[in-house]
């Protein structure tokens, strides 16, 4: 069984220094999502959680070659391929502009993990140390998945990736 993105890029190399590269960005978000969790502001790690996607998948989605704008300097073909790809593996959030509404959307695969975190916060010290475990684990579960479907997507296509873009 394939437990995550970097056993689905098993013997790609390019594949592998992707899925680096995205992790690197993902745990950097996943522990701004943990302490905004921790702290007892009704909505506030919502709205980091969303800000935080939001700038996120789209740089998971360079990282794979499958942001909007290197799709479009792909040939019609091969842009037809990585649509029906994602279709297939069933991401919305390949190849897309991201905004709220698909954020939204998106989230909502998350839905009791994000409600158990917002109930979990009001209760003092372990409530919040709870909250912000949550709130990291549901970003860094989220990532994780989308990294698999954009590993699927470029196999399946067999997009050449771009180079890692420096930092």
């Amino acid at each position: 069984m394939i437990l995550n993105a970097m056993d689905l890029a098993a013997d790609d190399a390019n594949l592998q220094a992707a899925v680096r590269r995205g992790r690197k960005l993902l745990n950097k978000r996943a522990l701004v999502a943990g302490f905004a969790s921790a702290v007892p502001v009704p909505g506030l790690d919502w709205a980091v959680d969303a800000a935080l996607l939001s700038r996120l998948i789209p740089q998971l989605n360079k990282e794979f070659g499958l942001a909007p704008e290197q799709l479009d300097q792909l040939d019609p073909t091969k842009r037809e391929q990585v649509e029906k790809a994602a279709a297939v593996v069933g991401s919305v959030l390949i190849g897309k502009f991201i905004g709220r509404d698909l954020i939204i959307k998106a989230a909502t695969r998350l839905g009791t993990r994000l409600v158990t975190k917002q109930v979990a916060k009001f209760v003092p010290l372990a409530g919040q140390l709870v909250a912000a475990g949550i709130g990291y684990a549901a970003i860094r579960y989220f990532g994780e998945q989308h990294m698999k479907d954009c590993v699927r997507v470029a196999r399946q296509v067999q997009l050449a990736l771009p180079l890692a873009s420096p930092r």
